[in-house]
């Protein structure tokens, strides 16, 4: 086991049934949660410690009991999903990940029947490793029952982390960062899951009601709306008042009647055909009433809006894929017509900011490409991009995104010759991506997040469905692109919530490439200038020299629908 001097600025903390443990910090330490988190406080205020915990989740209720914001934390489960790709990060596999021990030969956790002898695991009860290396099948749960061991635990974790710091510094210098930023952003998780996104429940109420209807005050009422809003369709197809709008294929056959043939039913194939028959209209006004009465409906209010006026739901730091941030509960796709019901709270302002153009931006870094590096100096990349290939701007946006999104047909695909001539350097990394991903082969983001491609569309093996094959390349050519950007985007949200806690700030919403900072309306101009100064920050430390510029759009709004698109 690692001693504490091992981690040196590392202090491991672990909990479990109200007790915890601490060991670094010159010494070891176990108690009650209070006590720890007390202790943990303490140590925060004279030294600012990297904490160390087995997973952000882990460590929630000894976060929340510590008072204060902690500064700096090394997450094992997201340092291992970075170094090794995917998404599973429970300790047993975060200590194999660490050791170098093949994850295939983790023991199994008793499933409890009396004849099930998977978690057994032939040590002794105070022994936590096992003779083949693995962690004890029960170490993160039952066996935890005493001080003792609450403290071999927390050393286990101290020494995950010297490995895993040891590791990433072997695999490049940008990844140790990668960690912090990643780390932080769990730790923002827990407060964005804690604090809520502020709402006027008034306001959001009266909307649901625009679209769903009054409260329904029995099923059989419900159901009765619900056939209001299907009659406001079907009454332009007579003779087909009998079909499902729920049903895409009755849909589609409903269209064909009426002479819309489309291959599906998705908004965008559907939005051209919007002047050919009065019921695609209305059939797409349907489906916006129908997402808010059935997702966002009442039920969703009630349950999900604290008596606080705060809408809470989960948050993740990274998804399995690239390692976007995700959240539940309509936190990251809140219809743009509610957006009039996310307000601040009485004596406060949001403060929103959206990065603009981030994904060419993020390809001028990632790539080297200085021509195109030149391009991101202009407040809009694709001016000086659709100057260089002769073309109008429409058309050297398409070519950009279509590069990146490896859309190659159309319009898109003659401008992403001329793309391909002026700027080899960027349009060659996406070309070589998309070959890795073809293969099956892992890559890494710029900073250093294991991407293993072979597991996309795991369901056909590399090399015998050639649109499948293709689809893994698609699939890491825009990976590489959105994982960079989501980690500039976390490092981004990681300064903002460091630097704008003395301000009163909090971070409430992050969405995609949007910051909502909710902020006291007296400190609104500081902290609009804090989010912006927060990006340079941040991406010359991320973008290490390359001369790119990273623009935001910082508004100060008192509801989200304020802000512009």
């Amino acid at each position: 086991m690692a001693t504490p001097a091992a981690g040196v600025d590392l202090v491991a903390v672990v909990v479990h049934a109200g007790r915890a443990a601490l060991v670094g910090a010159g010494g070891r330490r176990a108690g009650s949660v209070q006590e720890i988190a007390g202790a943990m406080a303490a140590v925060e205020s004279t030294s600012r410690p990297r904490w160390v915990w087995w997973s952000a989740a882990y460590a929630g209720q000894l976060v929340a009991a510590a008072g204060s914001p902690l500064a700096r934390a090394w997450d094992l489960a997201e340092a291992h999903r970075i170094l090794h790709g995917g998404w599973k990060a429970e300790p047993g596999r975060v200590w194999a990940g660490a050791h170098g021990i093949p994850v295939e030969t983790m023991p199994a956790p008793s499933g409890g029947d009396l004849f099930d002898f998977t978690g057994a695991d032939g040590i002794g009860p105070e022994e936590l490793v096992r003779g083949d290396g693995h962690v004890r099948a029960d170490a993160a749960t039952g066996w935890l029952e005493t001080d003792e061991r609450l403290l071999r635990w927390a050393e286990a974790a101290l020494e995950c982390a010297v490995r895993q710091r040891d590791r990433a510094d072997s695999l490049g210098s940008r990844i140790v960062g990668t960690i912090h930023s990643e780390s932080a952003a769990a730790l923002l998780c827990l407060e964005l899951e804690a604090g809520g996104l502020p709402v006027d429940r008034a306001v959001m109420e009266r909307l649901i009601g625009e679209f769903a209807g009054p409260r329904a005050s029995s099923d059989e009422a419900a159901a009765s709306g619900r056939r209001e809003r299907d009659a406001d369709v079907l009454r332009h197809v007579p003779g087909r008042e009998s079909t499902d709008l729920r049903n895409p294929v009755q849909v589609r056959d409903m269209l064909a009647g009426v002479g819309v043939d489309v291959p599906n039913t998705r908004k965008w194939v559907l939005d051209a055909y919007r002047h050919a028959h009065p019921v695609v209209d209305a059939l797409l006004a349907w489906r916006k009433a129908e997402r808010i009465a059935t997702t966002y409906g009442y039920r969703w209010l009630d349950q999900c809006v604290g008596a606080d006026d705060r809408l809470r739901g989960g948050w993740t730091a990274s998804d399995g894929a690239a390692g976007r941030m995700t959240a539940e509960n309509g936190l990251h796709n809140l219809p743009a017509a509610l957006r009039s019901g996310v307000a601040a709270h009485p004596g406060h302002v949001f403060v929103r900011a959206d990065l603009g153009q981030i994904e060419p931006r993020v390809l001028a870094v990632v790539s080297g490409d200085p021509a195109f590096a030149e391009a991101t100096r202009a407040d809009d990349l694709y001016a000086p991009v659709a100057s260089r290939l002769g073309v109008e701007r429409p058309v050297a946006k398409i070519a950009v995104l279509a590069a990146m999104y490896g859309q190659r047909s159309g319009a898109a695909g003659e401008a992403l010759k001329g793309l391909e001539r002026a700027y080899p350097v960027a349009m060659g990394l996406l070309d070589r991506a998309y070959d890795t991903g073809v293969r099956g082969e892992p890559l890494r983001t710029f900073g250093g997040r294991l991407i293993p491609t072979g597991r996309f569309l795991a369901q056909s093996p590399v090399g015998t469905n050639p649109a499948l094959d293709a689809a893994r390349g698609r699939f890491a050519r825009n990976a590489i692109i959105q994982g960079a950007a989501a980690e500039l985007f976390k490092a981004w949200a990681a300064t903002v919530r460091a630097m704008g806690a003395p301000l009163g700030a909090q971070i409430v919403l992050c969405l995609h490439d949007e910051l909502l900072v909710h902020a006291p309306e007296s400190r609104a101009d500081e902290v609009a200038a804090l989010v912006d100064q927060s990006l340079a920050d941040a991406s010359r430390r991320w973008a290490a020299g390359a001369p790119v510029r990273f623009v935001a759009d910082t508004s100060v709004i008192a509801r989200w629908s304020d802000a512009k698109d």
